[in-house]
């Protein structure tokens, strides 16, 4: 087994792989194709990661959140398109998602009359911004609660009774 890091400003992909009790060389030996060495680059910030790789350490390290934080962390795409989303507990996403989608309910006649016609004229476009800022919210409920999902799946969470 590898000696344990003390380093105290660990990445994301450092602190994932130790959450799963995984030294570099065990996680080399779940992942297909990302080598103890690669992993110590990334985690050392000498190399970022690729899209395939942090598929993988998600898929190995059992951390949803890894591929959330890679895209709008990372990728110059998913930096202007995906919303951060966040691993939290069930209650606090769940009143959030339900906040998100009465907002858009309030919204959802005064959508309609906007796109009715296919245009969002020059009196529309405040409202549509308005719109288009709850929608950014809704989004990123919907990311934590799927998130919070799949590590529920990877952990156990769905599977114990009360």
């Amino acid at each position: 087994m590898g000696k344990r890091s003390v380093k105290e400003n660990k990445n994301i992909y450092q602190q994932s792989r130790e959450a799963a009790g995984l030294s570099r060389e065990a996680a080399e030996s779940i992942m297909t194709f990302v080598s103890a060495d690669r992993i110590e680059r990334i985690e050392s910030g000498r190399s970022a990661p690729h899209p395939d790789e942090v598929m993988q350490m998600e898929q190995g390290y059992k951390s949803p959140e890894l591929s959330n934080y890679y895209c709008t962390h990372e990728c110059p795409i998913g930096m202007k398109y995906v919303e951060q989303a966040e691993l939290k507990e069930l209650p606090q996403l769940t009143v959030e998602l339900l906040s998100a989608l009465h907002a858009m309910e309030e919204e959802r006649d005064r959508l309609i009359d906007i796109s009715v016609d296919g245009r969002v004229n020059s009196t529309e476009r405040k409202q549509f911004n308005i719109i288009l800022n709850k929608l950014t919210v809704l989004d990123r409920a919907i990311r934590g609660m799927r998130i919070w999902i799949e590590d529920a799946i990877n952990t156990g969470k769905l599977d114990q009774e009360k």
